[in-house]
């Protein structure tokens, strides 16, 4: 299960259908979108390095609407294609490491009491790591026929958790920074369970299943257009 419904997601991306429908007229690429999306996670990342938690929330928050808008642009106008696919889980990866990053340079730097610093750096890198892997082994598993959409902390869950506290109180209501380390700890601990929670359920649905077949050689790859896999 995930925190946040899956009804309650299908609705916020049925509010964004008339945008979508503007972007596909102006014949904006999905791409485009996709590094615009990314540059936005990425200043997301430089704000909270740079201690204004505020913006980097708000930032954050930004880049999941472009999430949302690349993929829904690029099924419903027809632009899936297999490098639009890959570059939207590459890029993800690379904005998220940014974030943070962001927020490691934040904990090292910042007004965080000096007894949380290694506990809050660790924390961070640990968020991080687990974050990765929780879209790998998404990515992983579907790419041996497996749907694995289950766990806790998906990526909608992950921007909100950690966008929408730092939006509402910055640095803290009272000792700057410890609010922000709690909320990567409990981030760093639910991208966990995630990835165990993935893990599980591909051991469950697996059982018993032949092993994959080998991957074609390079030169009788098909070429296939591959529907973006957004959530992750």
């Amino acid at each position: 299960m995930n925190v946040i419904p899956q009804r309650i997601k299908d609705g916020f991306v049925g509010l964004t259908r008339p945008l979508v429908r503007t972007l596909i007229q102006g014949g904006v690429h999905p791409n485009a979108i996709t590094t615009v999306g990314t540059l936005v996670l990425i200043g997301a990342g430089v704000a909270f390095g740079y201690g204004a938690i505020r913006l980097g929330g708000a930032l954050l928050l930004l880049s999941g609407i472009f999430d949302i808008l690349d993929g829904q642009v690029a099924r419903l106008g027809s632009m899936s294609t297999t490098f639009g696919a890959f570059y939207d889980s590459t890029v993800d990866r690379i904005g998220e490491a940014a974030v943070f990053t962001g927020l490691m340079i934040y904990f090292l730097t910042g007004p965080l009491p000096l007894e949380l610093v290694p506990t809050a750096f660790a924390s961070a890198l640990i968020a991080l790591v687990a974050s990765l892997l929780v879209s790998y082994t998404r990515a992983r598993a579907e790419g041996l026929g497996v749907e694995c959409k289950v766990g806790i902390a998906a990526r909608a869950e992950r921007i909100l958790l950690l966008g929408l506290p730092a939006v509402l109180f910055g640095d803290g209501p009272a000792r700057p920074g410890v609010l922000l380390f709690y909320i990567v700890a409990l981030l760093a601990f639910i991208s966990v369970v995630t990835v165990f929670q993935r893990i599980a359920h591909v051991a469950r649905v697996a059982r018993g299943a032949p092993p994959p077949a080998p991957l074609p050689k390079r030169d009788t790859l098909p070429g296939v257009a591959a529907v973006r896999r957004k959530g992750q």
